[in-house]
């Protein structure tokens, strides 16, 4: 089923050049939009997104840098174009083991801690991030249960970074 569905959304890809575009950059770039979309709101309003942007911003860093390798140390799994022919590749090939996708995981947990704090701009956030996801199986460089672990990893952290952090607001009486 992984195989299945990753052809089907991979089959997209070389048939549109405006669509390759679009998705080479949602795969690359636009998890960097939403970082400075959280520190445009910081800038903003200080006082009233500062909690939104620790939990957001820590729990993506923890989960990419922290949890991933962690994951990679125990579970090795190829990347689509190490294992099929004909795989539609739109962007350079990677080095480091395909599940979980490190770009699905830290958009979902920037997401998610934005979504904690701004139901509406969270919807947004959440929407770009399986768009980000959704791209990286388009570009061919992860297969589809990389993005779903991806998702649920980033979101994961995210709550559990969020709990850590309201127990030490309250501690501290912040």
């Amino acid at each position: 089923m992984n195989e299945a569905i990753f052809r089907a959304i991979n089959g997209l890809a070389g048939r549109f050049g405006w669509l390759d575009a679009v998705m080479i950059f949602c795969a690359r770039y636009l998890m960097y939009a939403l970082i400075l979309g959280v520190a445009f709101e910081l800038l903003r309003n200080y006082k009233r997104w500062r909690n939104m942007a620790v939990v957001s911003i820590s729990s993506a860093l923890i989960a990419r840098f922290g949890v991933i390798p962690v994951i990679r140390w125990f579970y090795s799994e190829l990347r689509p174009y190490q294992v099929l022919s004909q795989v539609n590749l739109l962007v350079a090939k990677e080095v480091e083991a395909s599940f979980p996708s490190g770009h699905t995981v830290f958009s979902f947990a920037l997401a998610t801690g934005v979504y904690l704090y701004n139901k509406k701009a969270g919807w947004y956030y959440l929407f770009l991030a399986a768009l980000i996801g959704f791209a990286r199986v388009f570009t061919g460089v992860h297969w589809p249960y990389d993005i779903i672990g991806g998702m649920v990893i980033g979101v994961g952290t995210a709550l559990v970074c969020d709990r850590l952090y309201r127990k030490y607001k309250n501690r501290r009486g912040l």
